[in-house]
């Protein structure tokens, strides 16, 4: 067999490997061939180990130390390969090394390394090579600017991702697009509009950008009016745009719209994936469609933990307690490793179904099992669970014991539960022995507010008017209460004490039959 047969049939080898052990039947012929020492083949073995999936980053590592003086390619590919394996300070002591070694980094190189900066969440890091893209000149690659902007978004830094963009000598529309996505993240839901109207493409990515943004930042109203924009461009959305409308519509309560949502998704032929499926049961669970939740739940062949906590929390919002925590049984069966979620979400279910005994077994299991340490959010339920089931001295004791071994927060979101159930079930001995622990002069009305209500109930008319005189001190003020109405369509929104004039009624209701008009239309548009 002549040298270039023997050099492809080995490249054509690498190129068929499916696993580690068919790269280390290829690996052995690629050194019986004398290629040991090829910059490709190595480059190809060294990519498969890359791969998430398939490779691993151990193997890259122990490969690539026996190579004598690799080449920048190589070094890129192993930096890759310890970057999808999460082995992040290695790959920055990496990086390190071959800057020593003499290897100069070039626009493939930093993007990766300020990946490991954004996820080892180390602003420094990032800094010193956003400096050292200066002095080599590399910041001017779109490919590196984009990662600075992109690392700058992660840490919250959008005045430095700001100045990145625009001392950048050329712009893509990925580069409008995680402006966009990084003003959402800083809850500047207002700039990152700006860069949308001002981008001079747009694209699927920045408009899924703007209405997650949107979505994020409680806009729901304004992320579905987007959403309708896009209809009439020629932008067809994507599995990620259609997860963050079934979001808008779950916490508006937008039944209809969602309904028309899942339609669309299957007239797309989209797959039912995880993400996907898991936005649907959300959407239909929050606005009271149990049954279409768990018939696509059911329907689902993949389930993964956050799929599993959806449906739990499903269960639980509608009091069906016993269901819940048949649920999490099953999870347990599929081999589904349950997580912090899961517990308040089960937690919750006995809570409103007043099962405390099952609730404080889970809290057990979630102990020693999983060997989940309780959070703020565990104690507050549990609190919860057992003032509901006029268990008041057991919870009052489990509050002392969660003093004693977490920290204030932890503490304080006890002592609120307890307050709360107090006030709720007439335990106004209790409910003071709470509001001693809760009332500062910085507290929010609520509290006030509770105790005030409780002493009235109860008749004591002199201490709720103590409580109102402290309020009126402390210059603390009672937020007014706000409540929604969905007319044909369409949420109205309204706060306590608001006047609305007679022809903005008017207004708002012919908008409504319009806005049926166009979600009853044959056409893809809503």
């Amino acid at each position: 067999m002549s040298a270039y047969s023997a050099t492809k049939r080995c490249l054509l080898l690498l190129e068929k490997c499916k696993t580690m052990q068919d790269l280390k039947i290829a690996h052995a012929l690629v050194l019986t061939t004398g290629l040991g020492t090829n910059s490709f083949a190595l480059s190809r073995i060294l990519a498969f180990c890359s791969d998430r999936h398939r490779g691993s980053s151990s193997h890259a590592w122990k490969l690539f130390q026996h190579i004598p003086q690799p080449t920048v390619c190589l070094w890129n590919t192993v930096l890759k390969a310890l970057l999808l394996g999460d082995e992040l300070v290695k790959t920055m002591h990496e990086f390190k090394d071959m800057l020593r070694s003499g290897v100069a980094a070039d626009n493939y190189t930093l993007p990766y390394v300020l990946k490991a900066c954004s996820r080892l969440q180390s602003s420094c890091l990032g800094e010193l090579v956003h400096g050292h893209g200066l002095k080599s000149g590399l910041v001017v690659d779109l490919f590196v600017g984009n990662s600075l902007i992109v690392m700058y978004g992660e840490f919250r830094n959008m005045e430095a991702a700001r100045r990145v963009f625009d001392e950048m000598p050329r712009l893509s529309v990925v580069s409008w697009m995680v402006m966009v996505s990084g003003f959402g993240k800083v809850v500047d839901v207002e700039k990152a509009r700006v860069f949308f109207d001002l981008a001079p493409v747009r694209d699927r990515g920045i408009w899924g950008a703007m209405i997650s943004g949107y979505v994020q930042n409680a806009c729901f109203k304004e992320g579905l009016y987007l959403f309708r924009l896009m209809q009439d461009t020629d932008v067809e959305p994507d599995e990620a745009i259609f997860v963050s409308i079934l979001c808008a519509c779950a916490h508006l309560g937008a039944l209809d719209v969602g309904i028309w949502i899942h339609g669309y998704v299957d007239r797309l032929g989209l797959p039912l994936s995880v993400r996907l499926g898991t936005g649907l049961i959300d959407m239909y669970a929050k606005c009271g469609n149990l049954d279409l939740a768990k018939r696509i739940f059911d329907a689902m062949s993949q389930k993964d933990t956050i799929c599993w906590n959806a449906m739990i929390s499903a269960m639980a919002m509608h009091g069906d307690g016993e269901t819940a925590l048949k649920l999490f049984d099953e999870m347990e069966v599929a081999g589904v490793r349950p997580d912090d979620i899961t517990f308040i979400a089960i937690f919750t279910a006995c809570s409103y179904s007043g099962l405390a005994y099952e609730g404080m077994r889970m809290l057990d299991r979630m102990w020693r099992v999983y060997q989940i340490e309780p959070k703020s959010e565990h104690y507050g339920c549990i609190v919860d669970l057992l003032s509901r089931a006029g268990l008041f001295e057991e919870a009052k004791e489990l509050i002392q014991r969660v003093a004693t071994s977490s920290n204030h927060s932890e503490e304080e979101m006890a002592w609120r539960a307890f307050l709360s159930a107090c006030c709720k079930h007439g335990q106004a001995q209790l409910a003071e022995i709470a509001s001693e622990k809760l009332f500062q002069p910085e507290r929010e009305s609520g509290f006030y507010v509770l105790l005030s209500n409780l002493y009235a109930a109860a008749g004591k008319d002199g201490d709720a008017g103590k409580v109102r005189n402290l309020m009126k001190n402390r210059g603390i003020e009672k937020v007014p209460g706000c409540s929604s109405v969905k007319i044909d369509g369409t949420v109205h929104e309204f706060i306590a004490g608001e006047k609305i004039h007679p022809r903005m009624v008017e207004i708002h209701t012919v908008l409504a039959k319009i806005n049926k008009h166009l979600y009853h239309s044959e056409s893809n548009r809503y």
